[in-house]
């Protein structure tokens, strides 16, 4: 599994990036922009992420501008939508029902509350088949 986590809150990078090592290869970014970059080289290098954790709350570019981006580039680079990286939004907005429905709508595949529950985490993956 190769993942990468957008999260601009330092102990939430951790706290993922520890639930996440025994599985593959982790890499953050801090923001938007970061994520957009962070993916374009990975399909420039054909090595696409196989799973994104994004915040919708980021400083500059938000999680929902974000997803639209990669979404974008993965259209241009000809990926199919069921090869498309599965993308799942953490944020403390959860309980807000058009925060969870306008993540949804921007293409995600699930949402988590944070702080996010390692079981509910580990569910979530095995669920979207990146894990067994």
């Amino acid at each position: 599994m190769k993942a990468l986590i957008v999260e601009d809150d330092l102990t939430s990078r951790l706290m993922l990036q520890e639930y996440l090592k025994l599985y593959g290869t982790v890499q953050m970014a801090v923001d938007g922009n970061e994520a957009v970059e962070a993916v374009r080289q990975a399909l420039q290098a054909d090595q696409p992420y196989d799973v994104i954790f994004l915040d919708i709350m980021l400083p500059g570019m938000d999680g929902h501008q974000a997803l639209k981006h990669i979404r974008a580039l993965e259209k241009e680079a000809g990926v199919w939508p069921s090869y498309a990286v599965k993308v799942v939004i953490t944020t403390t907005l959860l309980n807000d029902s058009q925060s969870a429905s306008a993540a949804y709508g921007s293409l995600c595949d699930a949402c988590l509350a944070k702080p996010v529950d390692k079981t509910r985490l580990l569910a979530k993956l095995r669920e979207m088949l990146i894990i067994k």
